[in-house]
């Protein structure tokens, strides 16, 4: 018996064990791979995931790849079960892990989901439709109404999990735009699995559309464009255009290059929003403020934006705050931009001042 022989039939052995007939991470019936890294074994689709993280890539074939002694006594001692009680042990009790079935979207989803209301802030039951055929994600105030209460085109949507902001768990935030205007939705669904079967919806769908948008993209260059996080959210102080009013405290929300502001965090609409562009294009920022400014705030720690058509001032509560405020600004406008954005930069002239506020 040669030595890969061997190792081939000890592997063999070790996936009968309780937890290593599924993949660690999606739960896939007769995992094809194994992490010599982490020592659990996973499916052919959950190893292009561990392959892309540095350090912790060494992904071999179960069956194709030659295995070394000490290999596979590593994956001996460990297995799924050990390895996935370590890795998750701090995940929250409400996260939902999701599996290979999940969101096997073909044509829409059609739900029932809890939308907090614009004007008096309470959270009820409304029905969601996300058509792929439409590229839309419609709401209705009632299970059997005809007429959606808005219509929002997918290729505007961004949507990341908001539990605190929300006070739910299960909370997510819709953001999209409307007439040229950032509108916020905020929903939440009693089951984590449910809300993170939409979350997943509403990214295959703009995927969907994105393909076609873009077809000589590959998924890499398509990737970052979905539904992701906020780069920053959190409280400053900011003046108007005139920079002589008083300095009003709003929430900010950093979404790559468009910063937005609101009066409370679960406004439905912002109060304002700036373009972030690239420093060619005449984008600069630098800490405190312009000498001579008329301040009335508590707040010490200024920051300033310089646009091609006028300056923002801001203050912040800490320097540590300041620090990380001018840290992502800094690393946006460092940042080259598309010819989508750049197009998205010309239309957006004269847009981002105030949109109600001054």
């Amino acid at each position: 018996m040669t030595e890969n022989e061997r190792a081939a039939r000890t592997l063999k052995h070790v996936l009968q064990k309780p937890g290593n007939g599924s993949c660690a991470d999606c739960g896939a019936d007769n995992p094809e791979c194994g992490s010599c890294s982490l020592g659990v074994f996973i499916c052919l689709g959950c190893s292009g995931v561990h392959r892309s993280i540095p350090d912790l890539g060494k992904v071999k074939s179960l069956r194709l790849s030659h295995w070394e002694d000490s290999e596979v006594q590593f994956m001996s001692e460990r297995g799924n079960d050990a390895m996935n009680a370590v890795y998750e042990a701090a995940l929250p009790v409400y996260y939902y892990k999701p599996t290979h079935r999940d969101c096997q979207i073909t044509e829409s989803r059609d739900g029932m989901l809890m939308k907090r209301g614009r004007d008096n802030g309470q959270f009820l039951n409304r029905r969601f439709i996300l058509s792929l055929r439409d590229g839309t994600l419609k709401y209705y105030t009632k299970l059997d109404a005809k007429v959606p209460k808005a219509v929002i085109k997918v290729d505007t949507i961004n949507a990341c999990f908001q539990p605190d902001k929300i006070g739910n768990p299960n909370g997510l935030q819709i953001t999209y735009l409307r007439d040229n205007i950032t509108r916020n939705i905020f929903i939440y669904h009693d089951s984590s699995r449910e809300i993170v079967e939409w979350f997943n919806c509403i990214r295959a769908a703009q995927l969907h559309y994105l393909k076609v948008a873009f077809p000589g993209a590959t998924d890499a260059e398509l990737k970052p464009k979905l539904p992701r996080s906020f780069l920053k959210e959190g409280y400053m102080e900011k003046t108007g255009p005139r920079q002589t009013e008083g300095f009003k405290k709003r929430w900010f929300t950093l979404d790559h290059r468009r910063l937005m502001y609101f009066r409370d965090p679960l406004d439905a609409f912002a109060k304002g929003e700036v373009f972030l562009g690239h420093r060619d294009h005449g984008y600069h920022v630098t800490i405190g403020l312009p000498a001579g400014t008329h301040y009335s705030g508590t707040w010490q720690y200024g920051i300033t934006i310089e646009t091609p058509d006028r300056s923002f001032l801001f203050t912040c509560e800490t320097d540590t705050e300041q620090k990380d405020w001018m840290s992502h600004f800094n690393a946006v406008m460092n940042t080259r931009m598309s010819p989508q954005e750049y197009t998205g930069f010309l239309s957006y002239d004269g847009l981002c001042a105030e949109q109600a506020e001054i």
